[in-house]
C-alpha cells in the first residue's frame, strides 16, 4: 500500500469518526415534573390545559367524544377558574408557579450534590409547558451527553404520569440521528429512603403544632377506576406506600388514612375521596386533622390550594377545628436525599 493510499485512509477514518456523533463522555441527568402554565391569565392557562387534557394517557376517551367536550366546554370555562386558583399560590417574586420554583431548586441542589463528578450535567423539564422535554434533551446532547438518566418525578407509577413522561422523552429520541444511551428511573413506592424521608417530614411537622391530629390523611392524586381495571398499578402502589409508612411511624390504619383527590369528569375515580373524607370526619366529631401528599414530589396547585386551602375550609365548615397541611418533600434535605439516592443508584456503572 502506497504512502498516499495510507494517508487517504487515515483522513477518511478521521472524517467518519468526526461525524459519528458526540463522544465526549458526559452524562445527563434529566428531572421531569408534571408541568406548569406560564401565567394565571386566560390564554396561558388555556394553552397549558389544552396540552395537558389532550394527552391520550390522561384522558382515554375516544377523541370524537372528548374533543368536542374539551374545546367546546372545558377550555371555555376552566382556564379562568384554574387561573384564579393558581393566583392564590403563585410565586409572585419569580412570576412562576411553585412547581417550577421547587423543580428548579431540586435540579440545582442535585447538581451540587453530584459536583464530585465533573462529567455529569443536571437539568430539568416539564411534561406540559416549558421547559419542554424535547428542548432540554436536545440541549443535553448538544452539551456532550452521550448517556442520559431520565427521572419522572412520580413515586407511584401510573400511565397518566410516568408513562406519558417516558412517551415524550422517547418521542424526542425517535427523531434523532444520534441517540444517547438512556436509563429511566422507575417508580419507588416502597423505597426505604423515600419512606423514611416521608416519616421524618411528618414527625418534624407534627412536632411544631400546638395540637395532636386525631387523624393523618395520605392524600394521593386520583385516577379513574376504569384505568385501574385495565391494569394501571397506581392504586396498589399508593396503598403500598401508606402501609410501609404506617409501619415506619408505628401507626394503625385508623390513625393514617389513605384517600384520593383531584377527580375530574363524570367517571368514578379511586376512592375514598379526600374532600368527602375530611367532611365526614368533621361531622363524626373529629376536631384535628393533618393531610400530606406522598404522591407529589413538589408542592403545587393540588397540594397548596386544593388541600391546604380547600380541604381545610371543608373540614372547618363541617365542624372541625384544627387542620394542617404537611408540605411535600420539595428541595428539603430529606427530599434531596431521596432524589440523590435514586439517581446515584441508576448511575451505577456509568460513574
Amino acid at each position: 500500500m502506497s504512502k498516499q493510499t495510507q494517508k487517504n485512509l487515515r483522513e477518511e477514518t478521521s472524517r467518519r469518526s468526526s461525524n459519528s456523533g458526540p463522544q465526549t463522555g458526559k452524562i445527563g441527568v434529566l428531572l421531569v415534573n408534571l408541568g406548569t402554565p406560564e401565567g394565571t391569565d386566560y390564554w396561558p392557562m388555556r394553552r397549558y390545559l389544552a396540552e395537558f387534557l389532550s394527552d391520550r394517557r390522561v384522558i382515554e376517551w375516544p377523541r370524537a367524544i372528548w374533543y368536542p367536550v374539551l374545546y367546546g366546554i372545558v377550555l371555555s370555562r376552566r382556564p379562568s377558574k384554574s387561573g384564579a386558583a393558581y393566583a392564590k399560590i403563585w410565586n409572585n417574586e419569580r412570576n412562576e408557579s411553585p412547581l417550577r420554583t421547587f423543580t428548579r431548586a431540586q435540579g440545582e441542589r442535585l447538581a451540587t450534590a453530584l459536583a464530585d463528578h465533573e462529567n455529569i450535567i443536571v437539568d430539568w423539564a416539564m411534561r406540559y409547558g416549558k421547559p419542554a422535554i424535547k428542548e432540554v434533551t436536545n440541549s443535553l446532547i448538544e452539551r456532550g451527553c452521550d448517556r442520559i438518566v431520565m427521572f419522572p418525578l412520580y413515586p407511584q407509577y401510573s400511565a397518566t404520569t410516568t408513562a406519558t413522561v417516558n412517551d415524550k422523552f422517547f418521542e424526542a429520541l425517535a427523531k434523532m440521528r444520534f441517540q444517547p444511551a438512556v436509563r429511566t428511573i422507575p417508580s419507588y413506592p416502597g423505597d426505604s429512603v423515600y419512606i423514611d424521608a416521608l416519616a421524618r417530614s411528618i414527625e418534624g411537622h407534627l412536632a411544631t403544632l400546638d395540637f395532636e391530629p386525631e387523624k393523618v390523611i395520605a392524600s394521593y392524586h386520583g385516577i379513574p377506576q376504569s384505568y385501574v381495571q385495565r391494569g394501571d398499578p397506581y392504586e396498589a402502589q399508593c396503598y403500598e406506600t401508606s402501609r410501609l409508612l404506617r409501619e415506619r411511624l408505628g401507626w394503625d390504619d385508623k390513625k393514617l388514612l389513605t384517600c384520593f383527590q383531584s377527580r375530574f369528569g363524570p367517571e368514578e375515580w379511586t376512592q375514598p375521596y379526600t374532600d368527602k373524607t375530611v367532611e365526614r370526619l368533621a361531622r363524626e366529631g373529629v376536631k384535628s386533622v393533618a393531610v400530606f401528599n406522598p404522591g407529589f414530589v413538589s408542592d403545587c396547585l393540588e397540594t397548596l390550594e386544593e388541600i391546604a386551602v380547600e380541604a381545610g375550609t371543608i373540614f372547618r365548615a363541617a365542624g372541625g377545628e384544627n387542620f394542617t397541611h404537611i408540605p411535600c418533600l420539595n428541595d428539603s434535605d430529606d427530599g434531596m436525599r431521596v432524589i440523590e439516592h435514586l439517581v446515584r443508584r441508576e448511575l451505577s456503572g456509568w460513574i
